[in-house]
């Protein structure tokens, strides 16, 4: 029971206020040997609950060892002026952009997109080329069928020479007008 005594009282005297935030947090460190080297320990007591988010940026950054030198209070009351006026900047800024719309009558409406508001597909399939219309089966629509059967006809009648397209430097065709390998890039 003496060895717990004496550690609790070492680490009650071992600790040195280093100082104290806006909220009340009290900031502490010790330093102690670990493995056979020197380490510096830093806490905070929090005043009332414990609420981390009370913590200042800067205290945060001390107790992580990003600081080597805890916040004065003076750095703090001199940084908290600055946030001050930044948020004084943001309004005034807000200020301005609704009087610079409201001089210019601009009033934009905001539309969201629900549900009922889809785009429309079956105008946008309508714009798709009707050979191109395939279901999702993979066979293709009875559009598609009969200009193909009436195709297939007038192919028959054709002789193969003048089956054949110009080359161009764009690749064409689908399906069973597909020939590997004879579409060459541009050059």
């Amino acid at each position: 029971m003496s060895r717990i005594w004496s550690r609790l009282s070492a680490y009650i005297r071992n600790r040195t206020f280093i100082g104290a935030d806006k909220a009340g947090n009290q900031y502490y460190v010790r330093t102690e040997q670990i493995d056979g080297i020197m380490k510096e320990k830093r806490w905070v007591e929090f005043k009332g609950e414990d609420d981390p988010t009370s913590i200042p940026v800067e205290w945060i950054c001390w107790l992580n060892g990003q600081r080597k030198i805890a916040p004065t209070p003076e750095e703090m009351a001199m940084l908290e002026a600055r946030r001050q006026r930044v948020k004084e900047n943001v309004a005034l800024l807000k200020k301005e952009e609704e009087e610079r719309k409201a001089r210019e009558g601009i009033s934009r409406k905001i539309t969201s997109m629900g549900k009922g508001d889809r785009p429309d597909l079956k105008s946008f399939i309508q714009q798709l080329p009707v050979a191109s219309k395939v279901d999702t089966s993979g066979k293709a629509s009875e559009a598609t069928g009969s200009n193909r059967n009436a195709k297939e006809q007038e192919d028959e009648n054709v002789p193969h020479q003048a089956k054949e397209e110009p080359e161009s430097a764009e690749p064409t065709g689908s399906g069973a007008s597909f020939r590997p390998g004879t579409w060459q890039p541009p050059s």
